[in-house]
């Protein structure tokens, strides 16, 4: 890992993480909505509550760890946490191919809350995937210089992307 240079790994990351963004909105807005659906796919939004809940876990022991200057279980704790984030990209991914978008039907004052949640999570989501890549290139080419550096913007943005994550399922389910 240490053999490549950072502007061509930051070009690297810039480039996935733009193609994960189109690839997105191509699928959620664009793409023709399934007319129906496997009744299996129901439980594919439970389920991704479940991993950025898990995820919000890890980073928060992640950082307690390193707080501790136990760094091989904050690596483990990040590792948790990238790999929790992995398999919900990879299950959202599923239940919008499968499934389409999810329509909020509340009304009232939950209604902007919810789109501002909403907003304010994809947003971030678009910052918060190539911070994420950048902060694990740091580490694992031992450059804990830029890594820290890296990560005290990454790691509040992954922070709030996972708590808006199961903030928005329970709004979803909760009208």
């Amino acid at each position: 890992m240490k053999q490549i240079s950072t502007k061509t790994a930051i070009t690297w990351i810039l480039a996935i993480s733009a193609s994960a963004f189109i690839f997105l909105v191509w699928l959620i807005y664009l793409k023709q909505k399934p007319a129906n659906y496997p009744e299996s796919v129901a439980i594919l939004p439970l389920i991704n509550c479940i991993l950025n809940s898990s995820s919000i876990v890890c980073l928060i022991a992640g950082l307690i760890a390193i707080k501790k200057g136990q760094q091989k279980t904050h690596l483990s704790f990040m590792i948790s946490a990238f790999i929790c984030s992995t398999l919900f990209l990879i299950t959202y991914i599923i239940y919008h191919s499968l499934h389409g978008d999810s329509q909020f039907l509340g009304q009232g004052i939950i209604r902007p809350i919810y789109f501002f949640v909403l907003s304010s999570h994809i947003l971030l989501t678009i910052a918060g995937l190539p911070l994420i890549l950048t902060t694990f290139f740091f580490a694992l080419t031992q450059n804990f210089t830029w890594h820290k550096k890296i990560a005290r913007i990454t790691y509040p943005i992954w922070l709030y992307i996972s708590v808006t994550g199961v903030l928005i399922y329970i709004l979803l389910k909760s009208v």
